[in-house]
């Protein structure tokens, strides 16, 4: 049988916590909630928070209380799970096909202000039959390509195709435009990913414009990430913002370079795998209890915390191993450590429950509500 329960109590000492976990320290994310809300604040620009980070209602309840306008999802049953968890506002930033969950979307429009991005002419025929047999009207969005070459249609023309037929849908009313540049996150140079958002930008208020000389108004232009958001909310065309990371970081993001070609410190890492040394076995090596099972690897291995000179070298699914030069004092049997994940999102997914910690003492147990959330 499934363990669903949380690996500590409220009160424990981190020592005391079980491993492999899946911990946040609460200072570090409280500074990042606080600073991106104040960074966009003085802009005029929104933060609509992507929950694929966090899968986690209580976090997203923090960042409304610091001022976001709602959430971003990705699919579905995250947006179920998110209006379980009490949030009202919801973006899913993406595009929903099939009968069964533009159902499940429509049903949940009765219940929260649920939106929803399109790139195709028979998805809006669909979502307005989904509509029309729940009874209620759905916004929708038109995603556009702007560099990221996934999903979205061309910018103007092809938009302007699409957003003609949602607005003249009976069930259905035109939300405005996606815009997410997602290649640009992860370009390492701060002149290239600001000189990608400068294009990405360009070509939605001139899709914007278009729109708008035909009567149709964008009540949300929508788009950046962690990785570009000041560039998004500095063109004078965005007015949402969709970073998501921001709130944890990763390894991957910390390899991003600011203005100065310096390692960007914009935002700091809160979030940890907490692992133990359960092997020594092996000369200038020590084996963790986390591995493949308890982080994801596609963005590169996990970073060690204060252990200079010691490597994370490699992981199996159960396994995460330890290079220890001799001139180095590395962590010894049963001792506990923190790993920064490579890529928070897909990390965040195989665990249950985020422990957040303070001065090395639990403080609160958060459920990972929309975890493994794929549909």
């Amino acid at each position: 049988m499934m363990n669903n329960k949380p690996l500590a109590e409220i009160g424990d000492l981190v020592s005391e916590i079980d491993t492999p976990a899946l911990v946040v320290d609460l200072d570090a994310l409280e500074d990042n909630v606080a600073k991106i809300a104040s960074e966009l604040g003085d802009t005029g620009t929104k933060l609509r928070a992507h929950s694929k980070s966090h899968k986690c209602p209580a976090i997203a309840r923090l960042q409304i209380a610091a001022g976001a306008v709602g959430i971003c999802c990705q699919k579905i049953s995250e947006a179920e799970a998110m209006v379980e968890g009490g949030i009202e506002d919801i973006l899913v930033s993406n595009q929903i096909v099939g009968r069964q969950k533009l159902d499940r979307l429509a049903s949940l429009c009765r219940r929260a202000d649920i939106k929803v991005c399109v790139d195709n002419a028979g998805n809006i025929d669909d979502i307005d039959a989904a509509a029309a047999h729940a009874g209620v009207t759905i916004p929708v969005l038109v995603e556009i390509d702007v560099g990221a070459r996934r999903c979205g249609v061309l910018p103007g023309q092809e938009a302007l195709v699409l957003a003609t037929k949602i607005a003249a849908a009976e069930h259905l009313t035109f939300g405005g435009l996606q815009a997410y540049q997602g290649k640009a996150q992860h370009l390492r140079g701060f002149e290239e990913r600001r000189q990608a958002i400068d294009s990405a930008a360009e070509l939605t208020r001139q899709t914007v414009e278009l729109l708008k000389s035909n009567g149709l108004s964008c009540q949300i232009v929508g788009g950046g990430g962690t990785g570009t958001y000041v560039f998004e909310a500095g063109s004078g065309v965005f007015n949402e913002i969709q970073a998501g990371s921001y709130i944890f970081m990763d390894a991957d993001y910390g390899l991003n370079k600011d203005d100065k070609d310096q390692p960007i410190s914009d935002f700091k890492n809160s979030l940890f795998v907490l692992a133990t040394v359960m092997s020594c076995s092996v000369p200038a090596q020590a084996v963790l209890d986390a591995g493949l099972k308890a982080f994801s690897v596609d963005s590169g291995l996990p970073s060690l915390v204060d252990i200079p000179g010691v490597e994370f070298v490699g992981a199996s699914d159960e396994h995460g191993v330890l290079s220890i030069p001799s001139t180095s004092n590395g962590p010894g049997y049963g001792e506990k450590i923190r790993l920064i994940p490579g890529h928070c999102d897909p990390s965040v997914n195989l665990h249950s429950w985020i422990i957040g910690i303070r001065n090395d003492v639990v403080e609160c147990l958060w459920p990972i509500s929309a975890q493994g959330a794929l549909t």
